[in-house]
């Protein structure tokens, strides 16, 4: 891993330049190293905030997080402006340096937080689910859906791959774009379809209402959810979670904008408690693994330490190339 110049100009970088440096990007390797610091203090993760514009024009999110290690903090901004039409909906990330005090990085991250999202998925699978796992499950089949698959790929000898999203049979040329990532991929007529005797199942969709009920599975898989921003979306009965072993990314925020899971603590059926483990105790090795006698639930809702990881895995990338 090359190390930072803390003491370059800063560099902006738009998304085509972004794209550029995707294909070699060590989505995995940043990631596991901001869970690890994050498991050993050498991280911090701050509360998303949220911040609404005057009159009504909107709002934005702010992502923030430090990496000791690597000597960097910073933001992802993500703002919703409210037009005449359609809102505009961006978001860029700062990088700073913990040496300088100096601005290191501002880019696009559209394309990041894609990345980064699916990165997270695919590091949870890979330390949840059963190392013999042979059926993989895609619903949903977007930007974030096809990032997953690219990421979930490799992790193990999938024998069967069915992907299933409600408007993909009228849709010939996505089916194409599907089935070129991995000639495996089959396309299901239905989610009871896709899911029937998976052992890993990855819900990637912008529904804000359940498209899942585990309790139909005919065997206990592993579920992955990333739903969408809508207020309390979530793509599995609240009521589900009482009946799985539970993961997410970051148990000490998680548990509060995940939708199933502000639900079903409001309807009494289930506690944050009862979370066994998030990512830093993954990595680390201090939680229990599932046993799969039961399904188990991974939840992540994205963390602006995932933001700042990959940036700064970008601004290494890009420093090294000039």
């Amino acid at each position: 891993m090359n190390h930072i110049d803390h003491h370059a100009a800063p560099l902006l970088l738009t998304q085509q330049q972004v794209r550029d440096y995707l294909p070699a990007l060590p989505v995995r390797a940043a990631l596991s190293a901001l869970f690890q610091a994050l498991a050993h203090e050498r991280a911090v993760q701050p509360a998303q905030t949220l911040t609404l514009f005057p009159q009504g024009a909107g709002d934005v999110i702010t992502y923030q997080g430090v990496l000791a290690d690597a000597g960097v903090f910073g933001a992802k901004l993500s703002p919703y402006i409210v037009t005449d039409g359609r809102p505009v909906i961006s978001a860029w990330t700062s990088l700073m340096s913990m040496q300088t005090g100096q601005p290191l990085l501002f880019c696009d991250a559209g394309l990041l937080t894609a990345e980064r999202t699916a990165g997270t998925s695919a590091l949870a699978i890979d330390l949840l689910a059963r190392q013999d796992s042979r059926q993989l499950t895609l619903i949903g089949c977007g930007a974030l859906g096809q990032a997953h698959l690219r990421h979930v790929l490799p992790l193990r000898d999938w024998q069967r791959i069915r992907v299933y999203a409600p408007d993909l049979a009228s849709k010939p040329e996505l089916q194409q774009q599907l089935q070129a990532l991995d000639a495996r991929i089959e396309i299901s007529s239905s989610v009871a379809a896709a899911c029937d005797n998976s052992d890993v199942i990855m819900l990637c969709t912008s529904s804000a209402s359940p498209v899942l009920d585990p309790a139909t599975l005919s065997k206990p898989a592993l579920i992955t959810s990333i739903s969408t921003n809508a207020v309390n979306a979530h793509e599995v009965p609240p009521a589900s979670l009482a009946a799985m072993d539970v993961y997410c990314d970051h148990k000490h925020s998680t548990p509060d904008s995940a939708g199933e899971m502000v639900l079903a603590s409001q309807q009494g059926s289930w506690q944050r408690e009862r979370i066994i483990g998030d990512l830093a105790d993954l990595v680390s090795q201090r939680c229990a693994l599932p046993d799969y006698r039961r399904p188990v639930f991974f939840r992540s809702i994205g963390m602006g330490l995932q933001d700042i990881a990959i940036a700064c895995a970008l601004l290494q990338q890009a420093q090294a190339a000039q």
